[in-house]
C-alpha cells in the first residue's frame, strides 16, 4: 500500500497538484479539503499530475469529477497530467475523457 501525497505547487498557468501512491476510499476527501484551500482565478488552470498515482478506484474519479466542478464554479479550467493506462481506460470507458482535458506530461499541461 502506498500513502497518497498530494504536493502543491505554482506553474505560469495556476496551482499544480502532483497525486502519489493510491487514491482510494480512504483518502479521496483529501483533494476536496485541498480544493477548498486554492485560490482559482477566472481563466486560469488547475494541473492534476497523475504521474505518481499508484491505483484510483471510484472515490478517487467521484474526487476528480468534484474538482473539476469546483474548478469551473470559479471560472478556471483544469487538466489532467501524465494519466496512468489503468485509469485512462477508466476514464475513456466512462467517457470522462471527454470532459477532462488530457496531456501527456504537466509541461504541456501548462503550455497550453
Amino acid at each position: 500500500m502506498s500513502p497518497l501525497r498530494i504536493t502543491t505547487r505554482d506553474a505560469a498557468t495556476g496551482p499544480v497538484l502532483e497525486i502519489t501512491g493510491e487514491f482510494d476510499y480512504t483518502n479521496a476527501t483529501e483533494l476536496r479539503d485541498l480544493l477548498g484551500t486554492l485560490t482559482l482565478r477566472p481563466g486560469r488552470r488547475l494541473v492534476l499530475d497523475l504521474a505518481g498515482m499508484t491505483f484510483c478506484d471510484s472515490s478517487g474519479i467521484t474526487a476528480l469529477i468534484a474538482a473539476r466542478n469546483h474548478v469551473h464554479a470559479a471560472q478556471a479550467d483544469i487538466a489532467l497530467a501524465a494519466v496512468p493506462a489503468n485509469t485512462l481506460r477508466i476514464l475513456r470507458i466512462v467517457g470522462l475523457d471527454q470532459i477532462f482535458p488530457l496531456y501527456p506530461d504537466t509541461d504541456a499541461a501548462t503550455r497550453s
